[in-house]
């Protein structure tokens, strides 16, 4: 090749300081060290449990011995596994980022593909069924970077592998200080396990506290209690071995396998809570993706459920080894649900410490908070007296789906249950609602605000409850929002009562009114109204007849172009909001009140008169649960009219 066509040569590296930088860059948790030596070790015992298969001689019941050497500073870690030959020792931990596991599987693969092809169909025995009676040789393989070996040297100053090949009469020593060099030599066979592999770590001065065996045991719990292999503790040279896990993670046993008790137990340990789980959720999903997830919704609201980072965090395990104890699995409006989830096609990133943005990831997701969601709308048909102390704690969470989450509307609309003004206690779904519609109803009414009993007090549902129609009461900060984006439920649009012109004048009364002698002239209302509106012009943007009211004299109501009286107070409250805009004030024209104050605008001496409005509009706020637009001005009328009514004896 020329010069001028250049030459293609290789990168060099510095070994010793690539792996510095490895070790002590790609890890942040040094706990993790302990974690990858048990994955590598539950490997192997896969590894030998499927070579077994052909070979019944080698098989053995799996197993991992974490043994603590306080006197001599080691930590050591065996497994009864499949072992390794002097050339794979030297392949697989000499050479970084060579993953004998990814090797494993590439074979395993070409393998498979030669028994599709019909080369070798006999020779390539079916694996075993697991827990759910899937058959997958290669789910419980963790492994598949090769560099997750070399943490160990975040806590050791050197390094030592004693293997042996299962059905080998030979045993080798690995050794390394973690600087680029390594030398692999053969032992007596006594000084190495008799099949399988130990790893023994020389921890630095700084790392003797992992010989800790409490600590061990909270890390082997927290990150490695779901390992297909069991793992055992010997605290102490010459101790008897202690069992730290089974082998067997609750949610890859069958369902019909785990008591109620089991359930309860395991949702305790994963909530840190006392109660009973109200609903236990646990499948397996298989198809395009395969994975176990096991759920709990919890029977009482947690104290946090409303402060702190809101969205639906769980733990995700990838063939049995927890990732993360923090993932986002769940959308926020389902973040109450307790939650583990356990796959097998999910990637890793080479640290395992954080989960990669994967399009497999987001699938799952997605099929999880569907799933979920469909069994809260079984619980909710099935037991709906259990179902109502959930929602009672925790339709506050849910119905933020209904705003964020579009899409599951349908679904949620199915499970909500409300109060409304004539069932105060709630447990209202929208198809009784519907189906309970009076005459000429063409909307779902609702009534935002704080307090239940409140909105079920105010004046803007009078009208409505002479008519038969009943109204949503909703007190959540989240129904301001919802409301607003839903198109409606069964073709009936939502309709706030607090907003725009009632439209109820064509549903007939309950029991209609008959006009009195007293009734107030209409030439007379309507001077009142221009007056009141003259008086009110700086804090109303119209005065009008109202149908909404039937007992009160008057309230307001928001414009129809405008926002709800509670949205708007919420956005202010918020910041999100700058001036608010005027609300319309409406009179209910044959209130007594109103009929005698229309009798009096003949007088010449208006503030008596001015006084009365006044006080009226700063009842309509106080019965929205506001204060009066000015404290001193509201104190000030209301002596004088008392005053006058004293002196008049009215």
């Amino acid at each position: 090749m020329s010069e001028a066509a250049g030459r293609t040569q290789a990168f060099q590296a510095d070994v010793a300081r690539l792996l510095h930088l490895m070790v002590h860059s790609i890890y942040s948790d040094k706990d993790i060290f302990l974690r990858e030596l048990l994955s590598n070790a539950a490997d192997a015992c896969e590894k030998l449990r499927y070579e077994a298969l052909s070979d019944p001689g080698l098989a053995a019941p799996p197993k991992i011995v974490i043994a603590l050497d306080r006197d001599a500073g080691t930590l050591s870690v065996e497994d009864n596994g499949v072992g390794m030959s002097a050339q794979e020792l030297a392949e697989s931990l000499g050479t970084i980022a060579r993953s004998g596991t990814r090797a494993f599987l590439d074979k395993l693969g070409a393998a498979e593909r030669e028994a599709q092809d019909g080369e070798d169909a006999e020779a390539q025995p079916d694996a075993p069924d697991d827990s759910f009676g899937r058959k997958s040789p290669q789910a419980d393989l963790i492994g598949q970077f090769g560099i997750g070996f070399y943490s160990a040297f975040m806590v050791a100053n050197r390094v030592d592998v004693y293997s042996r090949r299962a059905g080998s009469e030979e045993a080798n020593l690995w050794s390394s200080d973690g600087k680029g060099e390594f030398t692999v030599s053969p032992v007596p066979l006594e000084e190495a396990p008799e099949h399988g592999t130990r790893v023994v770590l020389h921890l630095t001065e700084a790392a003797k506290a992992d010989l800790d065996e409490a600590r061990v045991e909270r890390i082997v719990r927290e990150h490695s209690s779901a390992l297909a292999a069991p793992v055992e503790i010997i605290a102490q040279k010459g101790g008897e071995p202690r069992r730290l896990s089974d082998g067997q993670a609750l949610w890859t046993r069958p369902k019909s396998a785990i008591t109620p008790e089991e359930y309860a137990d395991f949702y305790r340990t994963l909530s840190g809570r006392f109660d009973e789980p109200a609903l236990t959720i646990h499948w397996r999903a298989e198809g395009r993706h395969e994975y176990t997830v096991l759920a709990f919704v919890p029977s009482s609201r947690p104290f946090d459920l409303f402060s702190g980072e809101p969205t639906g965090r769980g733990k995700l395990y990838v063939r049995h080894v927890l990732i993360t104890d923090d993932a986002e699995i769940l959308p926020r409006w389902l973040r109450f649900v307790k939650i583990v989830v356990d796959s097998a096609d999910i990637p890793l990133n080479v640290s395992r410490e954080m989960i990669q943005e994967s399009p497999v990831f987001a699938a799952i997701r997605k099929a999880v908070a569907g799933r979920i969601l469909q069994e809260l709308g079984k619980f909710a048909e099935h037991e709906p007296e259990k179902f109502a102390e959930v929602w009672k704690n925790f339709g506050a969470v849910l119905k933020e789906g209904l705003y964020e989450a579009p899409e599951k509307r349908d679904a949620l609309f199915a499970i909500a249950r409300f109060a409304t003004s004539t069932h105060q206690d709630g447990g209202r779904t929208l198809k009784d609602y519907v189906a309970g519609l009076r005459e000429n109803q063409t909307a779902i009414y609702y009534l935002l605000g704080d307090d239940v009993k409140r909105l079920a007090a105010s004046p803007q549902i009078e009208g409505f409850s002479a008519r038969g129609v009943e109204v949503l009461l909703l007190p959540d900060p989240v129904d301001a929002f919802w409301v607003q984006t839903a198109a409606g439920f069964e073709g009936k649009p939502f309709k706030s009562v607090s907003q725009g012109a009632a439209d109820i004048a064509a549903i007939p009364l309950l029991e209609p009114k008959e006009e009195t002698e007293e009734a107030a002239r209409p030439a007379d209302l309507a001077v009142l109204f221009a007056l009141m509106k003259q008086t009110l012009e700086d804090a109303v943007e119209d005065v009008r007849a109202s149908d909404r009211l039937a007992q009160s004299p008057v309230c307001l109501i928001a414009p129809e172009s405008g926002l709800d009286r509670r949205l708007e107070r919420l956005l202010a409250e918020h910041g999100q909001l700058g001036a608010a805009g005027k609300p319309i004030l409406e009179v209910n024209p044959k209130h007594p009140l109103i009929e005698a104050l229309a009798k009096l605008v003949a007088q010449p001496d208006k503030t008596r008169l001015e006084d009365v409005v006044w006080l009226l509009y700063d009842e309509a706020r106080l019965m929205e649960g506001e204060k009066p637009q000015s404290a001193p001005d509201f104190a000030s009328r209301l002596t004088r009219v008392l005053i006058d009514a004293v002196r008049t004896g009215a």
